[in-house]
């Protein structure tokens, strides 16, 4: 079939996640292969089905390195022209991707576990100790975790996070897929520079001090023949710190409100931690973090999707969180159920660029509410849900707060 033109322009302009949910499931009953117009002018192709998301994500015709070029389409401006590995095809990306991979495998992320939950337990306990007995679980838990996890994974020292935190938020602003103001454009840019700075004079200092971190490792390995370059590192280390922090405040916060919202879900949980795996999986699914916005691909040839051909040159967005809800592949895809078997999300993404940080991601997710449970802390939402104001100016929506009682 033919591109048409059209008027509509993506992001849809939504206040929360939910009525995204709604314009998502129509397209996908009525026109599951979508043109929209990005806010630069440029037009892609909107994916909605599972099977066509999960083809963009897999298919080595689809290529995210076209994307970076200067006059590419693209949702996320500050990356114009970057090079990291989500953004690298092969065989830099393989490359890339083999001499950071040992340091995220299963195996080794479970020797963090016990960190972890020293980190959770330690915030659980201060949040309810908290007079008055409410507390913004944005603030208490889903910020703080994420921040000290990955900073002291990377080895920044614990009196530096807070400076780490405000550039990572200040990089983020304008990767929401929303047009971005000059001014706002500009901010995010200064950001990016003061966080790459900083990165610099870390990494310089590891070779003169180095610690039993992650970033140490990775200095000592340049030593090795075909090593990372100290931009390649640099980076790497931004990218991990950036993606690491914002994608899991937004699903520590997403997976409390839709555990605290669905009635009996938290309590399940009280009388039976054993299902706290399978409940992180579902609210994984369930939630609008993976939005797909960073996932933009360019046809490096003509590709079919039913009746659509995507030509080479064309953009795609397949968006994994209107594929998280497809009832072709998820019986009742639009309730949260904590019986759900055979769980096959894509909020990790798929492919080559499946999420290198999906092990940390879910212990942090587990421990947390591990943590919760053990204490007996029986949460309650302290304000309905359809009230919660959302922060959509990033990547990665999360409620602007999230005020729970006890």
């Amino acid at each position: 079939m033919a591109a048409t033109g059209t008027d509509r322009t993506f992001p849809f302009p939504v206040t929360t996640p939910g009525e995204a949910l709604d314009v998502y499931s129509r397209l996908r009953a009525d026109e599951p292969v979508a043109r929209v117009r990005l806010p630069g002018g440029h037009t892609a192709w909107l994916l909605t089905r599972y099977e066509d998301v999960r083809t963009a994500l897999t298919d080595r015709r689809f290529s995210k390195q076209a994307a970076t070029a200067p006059d590419a389409p693209r949702l996320l401006p500050i990356h114009r022209g970057s090079s990291s590995l989500v953004t690298m095809d092969p065989p830099d990306h393989t490359r890339l991707r083999r001499l950071v991979s040992g340091e995220f495998t299963q195996r080794h992320m479970n020797t963090l576990r016990p960190r972890v939950r020293q980190i959770a337990d330690e915030l659980v306990g201060a949040m309810l100790a908290t007079d008055g007995r409410e507390a913004d679980v944005l603030t208490a838990l889903a910020l703080p975790l994420p921040i000290r996890v990955i900073c002291e994974q990377l080895g920044i020292p614990a009196h530096e996070q807070d400076l780490f935190r405000q550039w990572s938020d200040g990089i983020l602003t304008v990767a929401g897929g929303k047009p971005a103001d000059a001014t706002a454009a500009a901010a995010a840019q200064e950001s990016a520079r003061n966080l790459m700075g900083y990165l610099g004079g870390l990494i310089a200092a590891k070779r003169t001090a180095p610690g039993d971190d992650l970033l140490t490792r990775l200095v000592r390995a340049q030593e090795d023949e075909d090593a990372l370059s100290t931009e390649e590192l640099l980076t790497f280390a931004m990218t991990l710190l950036v993606a690491g922090y914002h994608t899991t405040t937004a699903a520590v916060s997403h997976l409390l409100l839709h555990l605290l919202d669905e009635p009996g879900h938290y309590a399940a949980l009280l009388a039976d931690p054993q299902g706290i795996p399978a409940a992180v999986e579902e609210a994984l699914r369930y939630s609008q973090v993976a939005s797909g916005f960073g996932s933009l691909r360019i046809a490096t040839s003509d590709v079919d999707f039913g009746e659509v051909t995507v030509r080479a040159g064309e953009a795609v967005i397949p968006l994994m969180n209107a594929a998280n809800r497809d009832a072709s592949v998820f019986p009742d895809p639009d309730r949260m159920r904590l019986d759900r078997e055979h769980n096959q999300h894509l909020a990790f993404g798929a492919g080559i660029h499946f999420c290198l940080g999906a092990p940390l991601a879910r212990i942090e997710l587990q421990v947390l509410l591990e943590a919760l449970v053990a204490r007996g802390a029986e949460l309650r939402l302290a304000h309905p849900a359809k009230e919660l104001t959302w922060h959509l100016a990033t990547a990665f929506p999360r409620p602007e707060r999230l005020d729970v009682r006890w």
